[in-house]
C-alpha cells in the first residue's frame, strides 16, 4: 500500500507484528518508522528498554535472538532493523522477465518465526530500495504483516505530498503560490521530500499568515537555484530579453550546469510550441492540462504565453538549442550560445 493507505489503515483496529517499509523515497519510509514507534512505544523514556535497533542487517541468529527475547521493565519488545537486505532485489539488467527468484538461502529459519510472533514481540523492517516482491520473505510479510511501498514523488504526483503536509501544518496556499511551487518542483533534477519539507518550515519562519502567498514561497526558497531557473523560464515566456539574460547569468553563477539548462529550455520551448498548435486546432485554454499532462493552472498560463509566439519562432529556437548542445558538449562554444538562442526567442 501506499503512504496514505498505510497511514489510514493505523486507524483499523490492533497494528500486525511484522513491518516492511521499503522504496526509493525514503522521506515516507522514515515519518512512516516514526508513526510505528510512536504508536508501539509512546512513552519514550520507554524505548531504552524497549527497542533493539540495528543499523543494517544482522545475522539472521542474532535476529532471531532478539525476536524471541522476554521483555524486561517494559511490555514489549520492538526490533527494528534499517537496510534489510534479505528484502533485496537481486535480479540483473540482461536475466530475462521469467527468471526465477532468487533463494532466501538463511532466511527460510526465519519465515515460520515471522509467521508466529511471541504476543510481545514487533519487528519493522526498513529498505531505501525496491523490494524483491518473489521472495518468500517479503510474501510472509505481505500475508502477516503490513507493507510500504514507497514510491518515488514525481513533479505531476508531488501535489498529493504538498496537500497533506499542508493540512498537517494547518496552512493552504494561493493560487498563484501552489503554482509558483509546482513550477519550482518542476525544475528539480531529483525530488527530495526530505528538502522541501525543510522549505515548508522554513516557510513559516517567514509569516504566521494561515495561506502562503506567491511573495512567501519566492522568500523562502530564494536560495534554491530552481527558483532562478523557473524565473528564467517565466521571463522566457514574457520574451523580456534583458531579464533573461541577466537570470542566464545568475543560473550559471548558482552553478547550474549548461546541460541542465539546456534540457530545461529545450522542454519548455516544445511546451510552448505544443500549447500553440493545441489552441490553434481549437483546443480550450483550460483543457490544455490533461493532454499536456501539466498542472491546469500552469498549462493555462503557458497557453497564454504562447500566443504571442510563432510557431517559426519556436521550431528555430528548438534548432537553435539542439546545436548549442553539440556544440556546447563538445567544447568548441561557450555561453555565448545560450545567449545567442535565447535573444533569437525573445526578439519581438
Amino acid at each position: 500500500m501506499n503512504y496514505a493507505e498505510f497511514m489510514a489503515s493505523f486507524a483499523k483496529g490492533e497494528l500486525p507484528h511484522v513491518f516492511l517499509l521499503a522504496g526509493e523515497e525514503s522521506y515516507y519510509v522514515r515519518r512512516a518508522e516514526e508513526a510505528i514507534l510512536r504508536r508501539l512505544l509512546p512513552d519514550t523514556e520507554d524505548r531504552a528498554d524497549a527497542l533493539i535497533r540495528y543499523e543494517e542487517m544482522p545475522p539472521v541468529d542474532a535476529l532471531m535472538e532478539a525476536l524471541e527475547t522476554a521483555p524486561f521493565f517494559t511490555d514489549k519488545i520492538v526490533v527494528l532493523v534499517h537496510e534489510a537486505t534479505i528484502f533485496r532485489a537481486s535480479k540483473k539488467k540482461d536475466e530475462a522477465e521469467d527468471t526465477p527468484a532468487p533463494k532466501d538461502g538463511g532466511t527460510e529459519r526465519l519465515i515460520p518465526l515471522l509467521t508466529d510472533l511471541p504476543p510481545t514481540s514487533y519487528v519493522i523492517f526498513t529498505l531505501t530500495a525496491k523490494p524483491d516482491k518473489r521472495r518468500k520473505i517479503y510474501q510472509t510479510v505481505e500475508n502477516h504483516g503490513r507493507i510500504l511501498e514507497s514510491e518515488p514523488v514525481r513533479p505531476w504526483t508531488v501535489e498529493n505530498w504538498l496537500n497533506g503536509r499542508l493540512r498537517e501544518l494547518e496552512r493552504s496556499m494561493q493560487r498563484e503560490a501552489r503554482a509558483f511551487f509546482l513550477n519550482v518542483v518542476g525544475m528539480m533534477p531529483t525530488i527530495s521530500l526530505e528538502f522541501l519539507d525543510r522549505q515548508l518550515e522554513k516557510l513559516l519562519l517567514y509569516t504566521d499568515n494561515p495561506e502562503f502567498t506567491e511573495a512567501d514561497l519566492r522568500a523562502a526558497f530564494s536560495e534554491m537555484p530552481e527558483v532562478s531557473v523557473f524565473a528564467l523560464m517565466d521571463a522566457v515566456s514574457a520574451r523580456d530579453v534583458r531579464r533573461s539574460l541577466d537570470l542566464l547569468a545568475r543560473c550559471r553563477a548558482d552553478g547550474v550546469h549548461f546541460t541542465v539548462l539546456l534540457a530545461l529550455l529545450v522542454r519548455h520551448v516544445r511546451q510552448l510550441w505544443q500549447a500553440k498548435r493545441l489552441l490553434m486546432r481549437g483546443t480550450p485554454p483550460k483543457g490544455l492540462g490533461k493532454i499536456m499532462g501539466l498542472h491546469p493552472f500552469i498549462a493555462e498560463k503557458l497557453g497564454g504565453h504562447a500566443k504571442a509566439f510563432s510557431e517559426a519562432t519556436l521550431e528555430r529556437a528548438v534548432l537553435a538549442l539542439a546545436d548549442a548542445d553539440y556544440l556546447l558538449k563538445t567544447g568548441q562554444a561557450g555561453d555565448e550560445l545560450l545567449e545567442d538562442a535565447l535573444i533569437r526567442l525573445c526578439r519581438k
